[in-house]
């Protein structure tokens, strides 16, 4: 596994550097999911997708990369679903009803904004999902992806598929910058999800063959990342 975390920093740096050489993102994309020049135009393309057209409830990842994302699903009435960053809090998920929002939905999709006026629920709480976005570091054309390290996207994408909130279909989908999309062989663990489609401001890539952990691996998973996550560990609190 040691291995493994080297190499997959080792390609987020290359990736978070050529970033910074041409002035793609602004300054201090490392250990970040990066804030790419062109996120506007990424969420319009996204919006053309037939399975955004489809959607009526779709989860989010909280990163500012992603934001105009959030932003354009709530004009479309879309219900939004954001995690709480480091999945901090029993309920780890905010909700965003643009029925009952009394602010804009740019406003409302502001990271700190949406934690303040959305509504805080448990997985347990949630509707079925029908299109996931999330953030990316690097991805390849197979669909690989590195996000920043940390291992939270993977965490709820196995909570949704372990609450049957998520299945085969439902579509999995990362906006970046062009230069993220690598053409390397990005390492994988059991635990690492792929998407379906990678959407720049230039283009839409569709990715052979998407795979999805069957839910938590508890194996992969340290004490200090359970305790650290409270919805880990009464889960986990739950099967003894």
């Amino acid at each position: 596994m040691a291995d493994v975390d080297q190499a997959k920093q080792a390609a987020r740096e290359r990736v978070w550097a050529l970033l910074e050489r041409e002035h793609a993102v602004p300054p201090g994309v490392h250990g970040r999911i990066p804030s790419f020049y062109g996120a506007e135009e990424a969420a319009d393309r996204l919006a053309e997708l037939p399975e955004w057209k489809a959607a009526r409830v779709i989860k989010a990842v909280p990163d500012t990369a992603q934001q105009p994302v959030r932003a354009r699903a709530l004009r479309e009435g879309k219900l939004v679903y954001m995690a709480v960053p480091k999945l901090a809090g029993e309920r780890p998920f905010i909700v965003l009803d643009p029925k009952k929002l009394d602010i804009t939905p740019e406003e409302a999709a502001v990271r700190h904004t949406a934690a303040q006026v959305g509504h805080h629920v448990d997985v347990d709480a949630m509707s079925s999902v029908d299109l996931i976005i999330c953030g990316s570091v690097a991805v390849n054309r197979r669909g690989v992806r590195l996000g920043k390290g940390a291992g939270y996207s993977d965490i709820e994408v196995a909570l949704l598929q372990e609450a049957g909130l998520i299945g085969s279909d439902t579509t999995i989908v990362t906006t970046v910058h062009a230069l993220q999309v690598v053409d390397d062989e990005l390492p994988e663990t059991a635990h690492d999800f792929s998407v379906d489609v990678i959407v720049t401001p230039e283009t839409t890539l569709r990715c052979p063959e998407p795979r999805r952990p069957r839910g938590l691996l508890w194996d992969e998973l340290s004490a200090e990342k359970v305790a650290a996550i409270p919805v880990l560990a009464a889960r986990q609190g739950s099967r003894r």
